[in-house]
Order: C-alpha cells, then sequence, then structure tokens
C-alpha cells in the first residue's frame, strides 16, 4: 500500500477539491432553481422531503449534517413560500415535523429535468458519477467519526 502524503499545495489537497467542487455545483444549480425562487440548500432539503414526507427537523438536519439553528430559517422560507409546513409533533410537542404541500409535491416535477441538466454538464459517465458519489459518503463518513 502506499503512504499518504501530506500536499503543500492547495490543488492538491482534497479538502481544497471539495470546497470548490461544493461552491461550483452550487452556482450551476442556480439558474434551475432560480424560477422555483429556490436555493440549492432549500433545493436538497425539499428533495430530501420528497424521499420521505413528514420529518422531524432534527432528523433532516442530521441527514444535512447542519445544526437546528442553521437549518430553521431555511425552512421559515420554505414555508413562508408555501412550500412546506411546520407543526409540533403529536406525540412530543417539543419536537417540529416538517411536512410538503400540496405546492411543495408539485415542485418535484422539476426534479428530474434539473438532476439532467446536471448530470450532463458534469461530462462524467454514469459509473464515474456512481464512483464520485460513493468516495464522497466514504469521505463524510470517516470524518463523521473522527469528530
Amino acid at each position: 500500500m502506499t503512504p499518504i502524503t501530506s500536499p503543500t499545495h492547495a490543488n492538491d489537497m482534497f479538502c481544497y477539491g471539495i470546497y470548490t467542487a461544493s461552491h461550483v455545483v452550487n452556482r450551476a444549480y442556480t439558474p434551475h432553481l432560480a424560477p422555483l425562487g429556490l436555493t440549492y440548500p432549500q433545493y436538497i432539503t425539499l428533495t430530501l422531503l420528497w424521499e420521505r414526507d413528514c420529518q422531524k427537523v432534527t432528523d433532516l438536519a442530521g441527514q444535512l449534517r447542519m445544526g437546528t439553528n442553521t437549518l430553521t430559517p431555511l425552512l421559515k422560507r420554505l414555508e413562508g413560500q408555501g412550500y412546506i409546513t411546520r407543526n409540533r409533533g403529536k406525540k412530543d410537542g417539543r419536537e417540529i415535523v416538517v411536512a410538503l404541500t400540496e405546492i411543495g409535491r408539485e415542485l418535484q416535477k422539476n426534479a428530474p429535468a434539473i438532476t439532467a441538466c446536471m448530470i450532463e454538464g458534469t461530462g462524467l459517465t454514469q459509473s464515474e458519477l456512481d464512483k464520485l458519489q460513493h468516495l464522497l459518503l466514504r469521505v463524510c463518513s470517516g470524518l463523521s467519526d473522527e469528530a
């Protein structure tokens, strides 16, 4: 096994690559999401709700790997736009449950076209995208264990 070396230049550091890629992806989504009145973090949050509606704020925050104090303002904006509702949990009144509205569900119809544009824009094959996703999940898993 080849030993891992510590790079000295930003372009050689995996963290720099992830950081810049994140910003590029975020900007690339903007023209697709702006007509819907969404930001990239709002879109990702809606994507999680499209997969599983009626989630606790704490569960969404965990999936997004952000604090509830960061997620709450984002959810308030989505609620103000009429895409979600936030209600107290029935079993535990301290919990806040986020649910899609009909309008929020309707937005999902735009997702396949947006995803197709983004995939095409990468210039990667499906195999390369699958490999990249697998590696990114490993990075997140490995670093989460250290935190």
